[in-house]
C-alpha cells in the first residue's frame, strides 16, 4: 500500500480527484490518501530545548545569558493545539503502508518536505519503508497523476537534502529570537520590539526613506533653458545653477533659436515580468488592500486552482504552462474585459517563457471563471481585484510590444542644449497592463521647430514617500526575501499590538515601536539587507552537501555578540532623541532561580507592590502557600495568600506560552480595624470606636477614582462580600 501524505485538506481532496478516490488503484499501485493540516508541530520554547540546569539562563531576557548556543538546544518540538486527531488519522494511516509518499508542497525554502518529515520523525514512521517524494508544478489532475508516475526514491528522509536545506533555514531563524530580545531590552519600550531577517530589513528601508523625507530642504536652483512650442524643453547638462532667478545669465543666450533634429528611431519596449505576490499585493495596497488580505483570499482561490501556486519564487513560466493556458486566453480575455484583438503575440516569448523552474510565476489557473461579479460573489471584492490584475499581467505577454518615436534634437545657436521626445506610435500590451509609475512617455509630443529662452525654478527631488508597492520593489532589488515571504512577512509587521509599521491606504509609517527598532538596527546583523541572501546561499550549499546545518546556523552566536554591543550602543539614540525617561525602559524583572516540584524555575521576585524576600522565595519553592501585605490605590493595607503554580498567557501573536509563577490564592480577612481606609488614616480613638462595633462619622475619604467623600463607617463583616472589613453609610 502506497500512503500519501499532502499538506492540507483541499490538497487531499485535489489528490483524491486526480486518482479517482481517497482510496483505490492508480497506475496499477493501491494507494491511500491522508491529509496535515500545515504545520502540526511547532519548536517548544527555547529553556524547554536545553537540559534542565540551563533552563533558567535560557528563559532569562538578561544579556549575559547571550548568545545562545545551538549545541545546548535539543530542537524539541510540540504538537499544535486542536490537531491530535490529524495526527492520530496519519499515523493510523501510513503505519500500515509500505512506502509514504511525501507530497507537500514543493517550494524554494524546502518548508514542504520540513512540514511532511517531522510528522514522519514525530509520529515514528520512518523506519523499514520505502520514501518518496512526488514533485508537482500544482495540484490539477495532469499535474498529480505525472507526479505519482514520476515520484522520486529519497532513501533516509532525515538526509534528504531538500528536507536538510528547510531544517537549515528554521532552526536559523529560531535563534533569531535573541535579536528580539536584545532590540526589546535596548530599544526602551514597554512592549517587545520584534526582529528578524525580513522584519528588521524591512524596518530599516521604510526608516531610512522616511528619515530622508524628514531631512529634504526644498531649496530652490534657477537655471536658463528653452522651450519648444509643443512644450519639450531643452537643457544644458552641465549648466550653471543659481541660488535666485536673478543671478541667471539670460543676456548671454539667444530669446529664440531653431531646433536641428540629431535623430528620429523606432524604438520598442518589451511587456513587464509576470508578478509575484510581492507585486500583487503592492498594487492591491494602493486600493486599500492589506497583505494579510491578499494572502488569505489569494490561497482559497489557489486551492480552487482559479490562480497559480502562491508561494512560488519564478518571476517566467515553462513552455508546458505557457502551451497549458494558450487555448483558455479568449475566456479569460473576456473575463476581465480585454479586447481579444490585441493579443497578437501567442508565441513564448524568451524573456517571459523558460525551461526550468519550478511553480512558474503567479498568473491565472487553469478554472476560467465566468466573469468578475462571480468571483466577487465567492471570493469578496478582492478576489476580483486579484483575478483581473494577474490575467491582464499575463495577457499583456501576449501582446505586441510598446512602440514609440524617439527624437533627439539640439538647438541651431546652442548647441549644448539638448532634448529627447518619445512619441506613442503602438501602444500595444500598455493598452492591457501597464505598471509602470515613471512612464511619461504616453503623453510625448513630437519636437517642434523653435525653441524659446526661459528660467527655470527646480528643486532637489523629494524622496518618494514609503508605500508598500515602492518597499516591495526595493526588497526586490536588494533580492531580499521571496514575493511570498514579503508578502507575509510586511501583513505580520504592520498588524498587532507590536506592529513596527502602519499601513495606511498602502502608505507606511513607522509605529512608535517601528521608530525605537529602526533607531537600534545602523551597523548591525540582523538589519544588514544582505543577510538572507547569506542564509538562502547556504542553504542551497546544504542541499549539496557542501557544508551541514549545524555549520549554518552556528553563525548565528557570532551575528548576536555584535549586536548587543551595536545595539547597546544605538540605544543612547533613542534615549536623546525621544527624550526617553529611566522609568520608561522595558524592564527585565528580577528573578529568583530555584528548584520546584523536582525541577529548576525561574520566577518572578515582585508581585504587584510586594518583593518576594529570599525566605519568602525558598518558602514558595518548597510548595508552601505564603501571606503577603500590599498596599492598594487608596493606600489602604491588605493582605493577600498565594502559591507557586504553574500558569499560562496569550502573547501578541496568538501563541500560548507556559510559566511558573505566584498565584493569588485570594484576600486574607484581617481581625483587627486596618489602619487606613480610601486615604484615611484613623486616629486611636476611632480605631477604638470601631473595634467596639460603633459607627463613626468621618469627612474627606478618598476613592480609587480621586473624588472625595464624607461617610458613616463601622467595622464588621461585609454582608455583600462575606469579608470583614470597613462598612460605609451614605
Amino acid at each position: 500500500m502506497i500512503g500519501i501524505l499532502t499538506e492540507k485538506p483541499s490538497a487531499a481532496r485535489n489528490f483524491a480527484k486526480a486518482l479517482g478516490g481517497n482510496k483505490g488503484r492508480y497506475n496499477g499501485e493501491e494507494y491511500v490518501i491522508v491529509n496535515a493540516v500545515g504545520h502540526v508541530y511547532e519548536y517548544v520554547d527555547p529553556d524547554q530545548h536545553v537540559h534542565p540546569s540551563l533552563a533558567a539562563k535560557y528563559k532569562s531576557w538578561s544579556m549575559s545569558y547571550l548568545p545562545w548556543r545551538a549545541e545546548d538546544f535539543g530542537w524539541k518540538k510540540k504538537l499544535k493545539p486542536k490537531v491530535s486527531k490529524v495526527t492520530s488519522d496519519i499515523k493510523n494511516t501510513l503505519s500500515k503502508c509500505s512506502e509514504i509518499v511525501i507530497a507537500t508542497d514543493v517550494d524554494p525554502t524546502g518548508e514542504g518536505a520540513v512540514l511532511a518529515i517531522e510528522i514522519l520523525d514525530e509520529l515514528n514512521l520512518i523506519g523499514n519503508k520505502r520514501f518518496t517524494r512526488m514533485y508537482f508544478i500544482d495540484e490539477s489532475e495532469v499535474e498529480i497523476q505525472k507526479a505519482f508516475k514520476g515520484r522520486k526514491v529519497i532513501g533516509n528522509p532525515l538526509a534528504f537534502p531538500e528536507y536538510l536545506k528547510g531544517l537549515t533555514r528554521a532552526k536559523y531563524d529560531y535563534l533569531t529570537m535573541q535579536f528580539t530580545r536584545i532590540a526589546t531590552t535596548y530599544g526602551y519600550n514597554k512592549t517587545v520590539l520584534r526582529q528578524g531577517r525580513l522584519k528588521s530589513a524591512m524596518t530599516r528601508i521604510v526608516g531610512e526613506q522616511l528619515e530622508a523625507i524628514a531631512n529634504y530642504k526644498k531649496v530652490p536652483f534657477y537655471e536658463a533653458r528653452f522651450k519648444d512650442e509643443n512644450g519639450n524643453v531643452f537643457k544644458d547638462p552641465n549648466a550653471s545653477m543659481y541660488p535666485t532667478k536673478e543671478q541667471v545669465p539670460l543676456a548671454t543666450l539667444p530669446m529664440k533659436s531653431k531646433i536641428i533634429i540629431d535623430s528620429t528611431v523606432i524604438k520598442t519596449s518589451a511587456p513587464p515580468k509576470l508578478l509575484d505576490l510581492a507585486g500583487l499585493s503592492g498594487i492591491l495596497a494602493d486600493k486599500g488592500v492589506k497583505p494579510k488580505e491578499v494572502l488569505n483570499v489569494y490561497q482559497k482561490m489557489y486551492e480552487a486552482q482559479i490562480v497559480s501556486y502562491p508561494r512560488t519564487e519564478d518571476n517566467f513560466i515553462s513552455p508546458e504552462q505557457f502551451n497549458e493556458l494558450l487555448p483558455l486566453v479568449d475566456r479569460i480575455a473576456d473575463v476581465v474585459g480585454v479586447d481579444k484583438g490585441l493579443l497578437l503575440h501567442r508565441v513564448p516569448r524568451k524573456t517571459h517563457v523558460k525551461v526550468g523552474g519550478a511553480h512558474g510565476a503567479n498568473r491565472p489557473g487553469k478554472n476560467v471563471p465566468m466573469s468578475l461579479s462571480t468571483l466577487e460573489t465567492t471570493y469578496g471584492k478582492v478576489g476580483a481585484q486579484i483575478y483581473e490584475i494577474l490575467a491582464k499581467n499575463y495577457l499583456a505577454m501576449l501582446a505586441l510590444d510598446y512602440e514609440y518615436e524617439q527624437q533627439k534634437a539640439h538647438l541651431e545657436l546652442c548647441p549644448t542644449y539638448v532634448a529627447t521626445a518619445n512619441t506613442p506610435k503602438k501602444y500595444g500590451f500598455k493598452a492591457i497592463f501597464n505598471n509602470d509609475d515613471d512612464d511619461e512617455s504616453l503623453s510625448g509630443k513630437s519636437i517642434g521647430y523653435e525653441a524659446s529662452r526661459f528660467v527655470h525654478e527646480g528643486f532637489p527631488p523629494k524622496p518618494t514617500q514609503p508605500s508598500v508597492k515602492w518597499l516591495m520593489k526595493q526588497l526586490d532589488k536588494h533580492e531580499v526575501g521571496t514575493g511570498a515571504t514579503r508578502t507575509s512577512t510586511l501583513a505580520d509587521v504592520t498588524s498587532g499590538k507590536t506592529a513596527l509599521m502602519k499601513d495606511t491606504r498602502g502608505k507606511l509609517s513607522l509605529t512608535d515601536s517601528g521608530e525605537r527598532s529602526y533607531m537600534l538596527l545602523p551597523g548591525t546583523e540582523i538589519g544588514d539587507l544582505t543577510m538572507t541572501e547569506r542564509l538562502f546561499t547556504n542553504m542551497k550549499r546544504v542541499e549539496k552537501g557542501e557544508v551541514t546545518p549545524e555549520q549554518v546556523i552556528g553563525e548565528v552566536a557570532r551575528l548576536v555578540l555584535h549586536d548587543i554591543k551595536v545595539m547597546e550602543e544605538n540605544s543612547k539614540k533613542i534615549k536623546d532623541k525621544l527624550g526617553v525617561k529611566a522609568d520608561m525602559a522595558y524592564e527585565t524583572k528580577e528573578k529568583y532561580e530555584g528548584t520546584w516540584k523536582g525541577k529548576q524555575v525561574s520566577f518572578t521576585r515582585k508581585w504587584s507592590t510586594h518583593r518576594f524576600t529570599d525566605d519568602e522565595c525558598e518558602r514558595l519553592c518548597n510548595g508552601e502557600k505564603i501571606q503577603v501585605e500590599l498596599m492598594s490605590k487608596n493606600n489602604t493595607p491588605y493582605k493577600i495568600e498565594g502559591e507557586l503554580q504553574e500558569q499560562s498567557f496569550t502573547n501578541d501573536q496568538g501563541k500560548k506560552i507556559n510559566f511558573v509563577g505566584f498565584k493569588n490564592l485570594g484576600f486574607v480577612q484581617s481581625d483587627s480595624v486596618p489602619v487606613s481606609w480610601c486615604n484615611h488614616r484613623f486616629t486611636e480613638d476611632e480605631r477604638i470606636l470601631l473595634e467596639a462595633g460603633k459607627e463613626v462619622y468621618i469627612e474627606g475619604f478618598v476613592s480609587s477614582k480621586g473624588n472625595t467623600f464624607n461617610a458613616t463607617v463601622s467595622y464588621g463583616t461585609n454582608p455583600e462580600t462575606g469579608r470583614k472589613g470597613i462598612i460605609p453609610k451614605f
